[in-house]
């Protein structure tokens, strides 16, 4: 019954999203213009990590774009209860689970999609890794998705408009993308900045698919980020379940 839903529903908003190219394209933009325009700064400098530079800024741009586009999932769900999407739903018999479930693997794919793309014109700026370096990196972003998609849906049913929902996303990933080592490693960051970073999981993660993209997949960093990542999304999913299924959607 669960997944007979959760296909119904992913297959509503699959069928929207393919609709859009707009929408499809739209959450490359930022990612794009880093990599076009920040990334040939880095040619050639010291970043103090393993690998070229197209190998430390790709996996953060990576996971960039699964931050702030899962993050900002939440709005859609708003502008549904507007127009009254979410109380039609609410006299279904669908499952409630399914309803977030078909939304979040939805995202989860839009993104791995949008990864797909990111990475390929980054192999023609001068990215070399190795490919399983790769498919782990849109592993990781698949799972921090699936995470920060099923809280933001969570807080969407919560918020009553996009003006209340907006600060309170931007005021969490703005921290976690500075704090993460996103665009350059926290090895350059003075010893305090350094030790902050390690309370925010998203540096984990980082440090996880750069590792990966050098080819070490025995290191320490893929391990600590490989749980980091578990333990992110067990906690995001069973907290935005719950949050979402008391809101009644």
């Amino acid at each position: 019954m669960l997944l007979h839903d959760t296909a119904i529903v992913f297959g509503r908003y699959a069928r929207q999203t393919l609709s859009s190219k707009f929408q499809i394209l739209f959450g490359l933009l930022m990612p794009l213009l880093y990599l076009f325009f920040f990334g040939p700064l880095l040619t050639g400098l010291p970043l103090g990590s393993e690998g070229s530079s197209w190998q430390v800024l790709v996996p953060g741009l990576l996971l960039q774009l699964g931050l702030f586009g899962a993050s900002f999932c939440g709005f859609g769900i708003i502008v549904e209860k507007t127009y009254g999407v979410v109380d039609r739903m609410r006299v279904t018999p669908v499952s409630r689970l399914a309803l977030l479930l078909g939304r979040v693997l939805r995202d989860a794919l839009l993104f791995a999609f949008q990864s797909v793309l990111l990475v390929l014109a980054a192999l023609v700026m001068g990215l070399r890794a190795p490919l399983a370096g790769i498919v782990v990196g849109f592993l990781f972003v698949g799972v921090l998705s699936m995470s920060l998609a099923s809280l933001s849906y969570a807080l969407g049913m919560k918020a009553n408009t996009p003006a209340e929902f907006g600060p309170v996303i931007n005021a969490l990933t703005m921290p976690a993308m500075l704090l993460s080592g996103l665009m350059l490693p926290m090895a350059l960051a003075p010893g305090w900045l350094d030790v902050l970073s390690h309370f925010v999981p998203l540096r984990y993660l980082v440090d996880a698919v750069r590792a990966a993209y050098v080819g070490d997949f025995a290191s320490t960093q893929m391990l600590y980020g490989t749980l980091a990542a578990l333990a992110l999304s067990a906690v995001s999913v069973t907290i935005g379940t719950r949050l979402f299924a008391r809101s009644g959607a």
